[in-house]
C-alpha cells in the first residue's frame, strides 16, 4: 500500500505532489507538522511563491489541511499542516 495514498491518481500539479510528499515525511504519527514555508522551499528546491502554490493547491484539492499559528507576541510564526489520506 502507497505511502501517498491517492496522491498519484489526483489531478494535481507536480508542485503539489512534491510538497505533500515533503509534508508526509515530515509528519508526526497523527499526520501534522509545521515546518515554515522558507524551509519546505529550501529543502525542495522550489521558491517561496511555488511552495505557496503548492499548499493552495493541497488545500483546493482537500488534501492538506493549515492552521494559522501566532506566539504570544502575536507574531506569525509557521503554520500547522494537517495531511489527508
Amino acid at each position: 500500500m502507497s505511502l501517498f495514498g491517492n496522491l498519484y491518481q489526483e489531478e494535481l500539479p507536480s508542485r503539489a505532489k512534491s510538497v505533500y510528499m515533503y509534508l508526509k515525511d515530515r509528519s508526526n504519527a497523527d499526520d501534522q507538522c509545521w515546518p515554515s514555508i522558507k524551509t519546505i522551499a529550501k529543502d525542495t528546491s522550489m521558491s517561496v511563491s511555488t511552495v505557496k502554490r503548492a499548499i493552495e493547491d493541497l488545500v483546493r484539492y482537500g488534501l492538506l489541511t493549515k492552521e494559522f499559528r501566532y506566539r504570544e507576541n502575536g507574531s506569525h510564526t509557521s503554520n500547522l499542516y494537517f495531511l489527508k489520506k
